[in-house]
C-alpha cells in the first residue's frame, strides 16, 4: 500500500458555535498521517446552496442531528476512496461528486463530502510536511488577505437589530496583517464604548459583532464612524466599511421592505438607497445588495457602482461555477463570495475562485454563521491570494482561531507575506 494512501475515513458529530451538530471527518492515511476537518453552517443562505443534509429527527437536536451524513461518510464514501491517495485531491473530490450522483449533493449530503475532502487535504498537506496553504497554494501563496469584520450584527444574525445583515469595517491603512488585526480590536473596543454611552445593547450577533436596536441602517454607520474616530484613526482612509444587507432576507414580492426604517423600495430605489451611502460614507464593498432572483438589477447597480465599489454575489453565486458564469456574461457584480460549504468540494472551491480571479473579478473567502474552530479557511485564503476574508467580529473563538491562524502563518512566512491593503481592491477605480 502507498504510504501516502488513505487507511481510514471516520465522522463524528460535533457542536457548532451556536449549539447545533455538525459533522467532523476523520482522514488517517497509511503511515499514520491524519486530517481532520469540520464543517460550518449557515443561517442566511441561498436557495442555491448544495445540500447540507440533517436527520429530520425531532426527538433529537430539534432534528438537526447529522447521523445519516456520518453514516454516509462511514459507509459509502470510506468504502470508495479507502486506498486512494491523498495527494489526489482533484480525483478524490470528483469520486465523491460522482457517487453522490446529485446536482446539489442532497444524497449524501454536501456536509458529508466537504468533511471529506477537506480532512484528505489536510491530511496530504500533513503528509508533505508543510502548512496547508503551502499545500494548495504553492511558492506563490503570500498574500496576507484584508480582514473584513462584522461588528455589527443585523437581519437574521441579531434579530430586532437592523435590517442589513452586517456591517463590517476593514483595516486597508495598516502595513502588515499584525497591525490591521490591531487597528480592528480597537475600533471594536471603541464601538462597545460608544454603544455603551449611547445606552444601547452590547450584546452580541451570531458572528461576534454588537446588535443595538436601530431605527435605521444610516444610524449603523453613524455609530461606526464615530468608533473608528475615537480609536484614533481615518474612516476612508485606515479604515474602509463594508455591508452585507442580505438583501433576499427582505425581498418580497419583487420590492425590498426595511421594516425597521418603514420602506418599501423598487430595484432601483434600492439602488438609489445604495448610491447616496457610498456617497456620504465611506463604503467600499457591498455584499447581496440585492436579492438572489433580481439578476436585471444586479446589472444596473454594476453599471452604476461598479468602478468605485466592491459589489459582491453570495447568495446569487453560492460558490456555483455555472451561476459564476452567468454572472460575469451579464456583468451581475465584480466579485464574488466563497464559502466552501456552499459547493461541498475543496476542488471545486478552488476552481471558483481561480475562475473570478481571471475575469478580474475579487474574491473574499468566509466563514458561516455557524463556524467551529476549524481555521481552513484562513489557509485558503492565503493559498489563493485571495485578498479579502470574512471571519466576524474580534469575539467568539470560533472567530478569532481564523484570525489567529492568519497571524500565525504572517510570522511563518517572514519577510516574504504581503498584506494586499487598498490593492485588495485592483479592480476598482476608486482606490
Amino acid at each position: 500500500m502507498e504510504i501516502a494512501s488513505i487507511k481510514s475515513v471516520e465522522a463524528r458529530e460535533i457542536l457548532d458555535s451556536r449549539g447545533n451538530p455538525t459533522l467532523e471527518v476523520q482522514v488517517v492515511l497509511a503511515d499514520g498521517t491524519t486530517g481532520v476537518a469540520a464543517v460550518p453552517s449557515g443561517a442566511s443562505t441561498g436557495k442555491n446552496e448544495a445540500v447540507e443534509l440533517r436527520d429530520g429527527d425531532r426527538s433529537r437536536y430539534r432534528g438537526l442531528g447529522v447521523l445519516k451524513a456520518i453514516e454516509h461518510v462511514n459507509g459509502e464514501i470510506a468504502s470508495v476512496i479507502s486506498k486512494m491517495s491523498a495527494l489526489d485531491q482533484e480525483v478524490i473530490d470528483q469520486h465523491l461528486i460522482e457517487l453522490d450522483g446529485t446536482a446539489n449533493k442532497s444524497r449524501l449530503g454536501a456536509n458529508a463530502l466537504l468533511g471529506t475532502s477537506l480532512a484528505v487535504a489536510k491530511a496530504a498537506a500533513k503528509f508533505k510536511a508543510v502548512p496547508l496553504y503551502r499545500y494548495l497554494g504553492g511558492t506563490e501563496a503570500n498574500l496576507l488577505p484584508v480582514p473584513m469584520l462584522n461588528i455589527l450584527n443585523g437581519g437574521k444574525h441579531a434579530r430586532g437589530s437592523t435590517d442589513f445583515q452586517e456591517f463590517m469595517i476593514m483595516p486597508v491603512g495598516a502595513v502588515n496583517f499584525n497591525q490591521a488585526m490591531q487597528i480592528s480590536c480597537e475600533v471594536y473596543h471603541a464601538l462597545y464604548k460608544v454603544l455603551e454611552d449611547k445606552e444601547l445593547n452590547t450584546n452580541v450577533g451570531d458572528e461576534g459583532g454588537f446588535a443595538p436596536q436601530l431605527p435605521a441602517n444610516r444610524d449603523a454607520l453613524e455609530i461606526i464612524m464615530e468608533a473608528i474616530n475615537n480609536a484614533g484613526y481615518t474612516a476612508g482612509r485606515d479604515v474602509l466599511i463594508a455591508l452585507d444587507p442580505a438583501a433576499s432576507s427582505f425581498y418580497r414580492d419583487g420590492k425590498y421592505v426595511l421594516l425597521r426604517e418603514d420602506v418599501t423600495l423598487s430595484s432601483e430605489d434600492m439602488i438609489d438607497y445604495y448610491v447616496k451611502l457610498v456617497s456620504d460614507y465611506p463604503v467600499i464593498s457591498i455584499e447581496d445588495g440585492l436579492a438572489e432572483d433580481d439578476w436585471a438589477a444586479w446589472s444596473s447597480l454594476t453599471a452604476q457602482l461598479g468602478k468605485q465599489t466592491q459589489l459582491v454575489g453570495d447568495d446569487l453565486y453560492a460558490t456555483n461555477i455555472e451561476l459564476l458564469e452567468k454572472g460575469i456574461s451579464q456583468k451581475a457584480s465584480n466579485s464574488i463570495l466563497v464559502k466552501v460549504n456552499q459547493i461541498g468540494t475543496l476542488s471545486e472551491t478552488l476552481a471558483v475562485i481561480k475562475r473570478a480571479q481571471q475575469t478580474g473579478w475579487t474574491t473574499i473567502i468566509s466563514h458561516r454563521s455557524g463556524e467551529t474552530e476549524d481555521t481552513t479557511i484562513a489557509d485558503l485564503a492565503v493559498a489563493s491570494n485571495a485578498g479579502m476574508i470574512k471571519a466576524g467580529a474580534p469575539c467568539r473563538s470560533e472567530r478569532l482561531a481564523k484570525y489567529n491562524r492568519l497571524l500565525r502563518i504572517e510570522e511563518d512566512l517572514g519577510k516574504a507575506a504581503q498584506y494586499a491593503g487598498t490593492e485588495a481592491f485592483y479592480n476598482l477605480e476608486r482606490i
